[in-house]
């Protein structure tokens, strides 16, 4: 069965911008799993553009149904995870210059770092996900190196301009979930 999982980041995006405490993605999480969410996702960037380390620590604190941490796996974040403990943290690529994630990560090219990234959360039983591109051996590396799931990047599917290029790209997509699954 699937899963809805609602992403809180960019209540804070517009809180960030008015540098206000308001809108407040605590609250917006409280409210999404009021109406049935089955767990809440937040992306603690390296650059705080939105969720701040505050939000995450109340987050932990008042999510009942499943936190999802999105992270850079950098020592700080890393540490911060395992501080706070989330239910689940998602690998993501991280640049600067993005406006949001905009490519799965590359776990071929970092697979022995991503590797034990990936067994210091084992040890703390945090599972981990890795938000990649829709490539078969990509999944089947972070397979390899140990991830309990993928989160497949459909962003080309959604920016495709033709109906063929939709159909393509929904084609690697669809590939890549029967793969992986």
């Amino acid at each position: 069965m699937a899963k809805l999982c609602i992403n809180v980041d960019h209540v804070a995006t517009v809180r960030e911008a008015r540098k206000t405490t308001e809108p407040d993605p605590i609250a917006a999480a409280v409210l999404a799993e009021l109406a049935g969410a089955h767990g809440i996702t937040i992306h603690l960037r390296e650059d705080r553009r939105h969720i701040q380390d505050r939000d995450l620590r109340i987050m932990r604190e008042v999510v009942k149904t499943k936190l999802n941490l999105e992270m850079a796996a950098t020592k700080e974040m890393i540490n911060i995870a395992l501080s706070v403990k989330p239910d689940q943290v998602t690998f993501v690529p991280e640049k600067r210059q993005e406006i949001t994630t905009e490519g799965g990560l590359d776990v071929i090219l970092q697979e022995n770092y991503i590797r034990r990234a990936i067994k210091t959360f084992k040890k703390a039983d945090i599972p981990v996900s890795i938000f990649i591109d829709p490539d078969l051996k990509q999944i089947r590396t972070a397979k390899k190196i140990g991830a309990d799931c993928v989160e497949i990047n459909t962003g080309k599917y959604s920016e495709a301009k033709t109906e063929k290029e939709s159909d393509v790209e929904f084609e690697k997509v669809k590939d890549a979930v029967k793969f992986a699954y």
